[in-house]
């Protein structure tokens, strides 16, 4: 039965779990950045609040709210709203968190699940498992079910090598042995939606697809749908030193993230089960040239 459903984030993520959410019935709030996007949200039927992470919301934000999910990465000071929100939970029943499977750590390329040790080197990672043993503390005082949502890489429409075809900034990157799991943002609101619905005991959850892949793959599968020249592999030693810190350390780790748990414990059936679904789909809306005869 549908509920109310608080999400801290409207961003990407957020913002299509907040679509699926209302498409089934239920009551959506949640917070944003800047109070120009809370009253285009608003003007949207969704009640949004301005949230910084520097002050609480209001507690009437949270109220009657019997479903609470957080798409807030944590900051240098911790997670931001269970450092300024975390009386406003008392009522809730539910409580979601969207994490990363950098908790993991390096697997070098190989298997991971739910079961393997949490053994982040990424400081960012470090943080998220810290935020996952923060919010598994505050369900245990509140009373509250608890799904931790472990994601690899995002992509979507308007964020995928698809755009960066598009825009000519495609590279293809040769790392021999690197490989990367991945989710399409509809399956992640389609995971939580699951996990909000039906009845299960909180868990720790990978949600990411069927198929691990180098992202040279994924770049040359989108150049086959656009009908563009597939780029040149760049040697990793040549391309590290023009990379950003940040893309030199998704780089620096592979690991390949297994699913089973969603579907056997949620009853998920993945609407793009590899990223070339994922990307036909998006190639599909795309204004520009036609899809090629061949990947289709």
């Amino acid at each position: 039965m549908a509920g109310r459903l608080f999400i801290f984030g409207l961003g990407y993520s957020g913002l299509e779990i907040a679509r699926l959410a209302r498409a089934a019935g239920w009551q959506v709030a949640g917070s944003c950045t800047s109070e120009e996007k809370a009253e285009r949200l608003r003007a949207g039927s969704i009640a949004a609040h301005c949230f910084t992470g520097n002050a609480p919301l209001p507690a009437e934000a949270l109220a009657g709210a019997s479903h609470v999910i957080s798409t807030i990465a944590p900051g240098n000071a911790g997670d931001p709203v269970l450092a300024t929100c975390r009386t406003l939970f008392g009522r809730a029943r539910w409580l979601g968190y969207l994490s990363t499977t950098g908790v993991y750590g390096d697997h070098r390329g190989g298997w991971v699940e739910e079961t393997t040790a949490a053994r982040p080197t990424q400081p960012r990672s470090v943080a998220r498992l810290a935020a996952e043993r923060s919010w598994q503390a505050l369900a245990l005082e509140v009373g509250a079910t608890l799904d931790i949502f472990r994601l690899p890489g995002i992509y979507g429409p308007g964020r995928s090598a698809l755009e960066q075809v598009k825009a000519g900034t495609a590279r293809r990157i040769d790392k021999p042995g690197q490989v990367f799991s991945r989710i399409h943002v509809e399956d992640i609101a389609g995971t939580v939606l699951l996990a909000i619905t039906e009845r299960h005991a909180g868990s720790i959850y990978n949600v990411a697809d069927d198929l691990p892949a180098p992202a040279c793959d994924v770049v040359a599968f989108a150049c086959e749908l656009l009908g563009e020249a597939v780029p040149p592999l760049v040697p990793w030693e040549q391309a590290e030193p023009e990379m950003s810190p940040m893309a030199r350390s998704f780089y620096a780790e592979s690991r390949r993230v297994r699913n089973e748990r969603i579907k056997t414990e949620l009853g998920v059936a993945l609407r793009y089960p590899t990223y070339r679904e994922g990307l036909r789909a998006i190639a599909s809306s795309l204004a520009g040239p036609r899809t090629s005869r061949s990947a289709s």
